[in-house]
């Protein structure tokens, strides 16, 4: 006597934003944010604490997809990155941001005296 089962295939709990950033699940929990948390050392049941409206099978299946996709998964990993980099050094240079620490510093302080 034999028992079958059958197996279902799921798509990974991924989808595009509007964006262009991958959420999990109908939530607005980045995939970027999820696997930070991952390389850094926390387990799927850390996550769900840190992250509670994500499932444990969202996380896990989630995880799940990058272990089997990480090349594809770090290359847009990396494009986030850069992209990050280039948004913040646009954002400085059109608001002229640089030293902009020190000229606040200074204008206090000629304020204060």
């Amino acid at each position: 006597m034999s028992i079958q089962v059958e197996f279902q295939a799921t798509a990974p709990p991924l989808r595009w934003d509007e964006a262009g950033g991958i959420r999990i699940g109908q939530s607005r929990v980045t995939l970027d944010s999820l696997l930070a948390a991952y390389q850094i050392g926390s387990t799927p049941e850390e996550i769900a604490l840190q992250y509670d409206v994500l499932s444990l099978s969202e996380i896990y299946a989630t995880i799940a997809y990058y272990l089997t996709h990480r090349q594809q998964i770090d290359n847009y990993l990396e494009q986030r990155r850069q992209n990050a980099q280039q948004y913040r050094q646009k954002l400085t240079q059109d608001n002229n941001l640089v030293n902009l620490r020190e000229r606040l510093l200074a204008r206090h302080q000629s304020q204060v005296s």
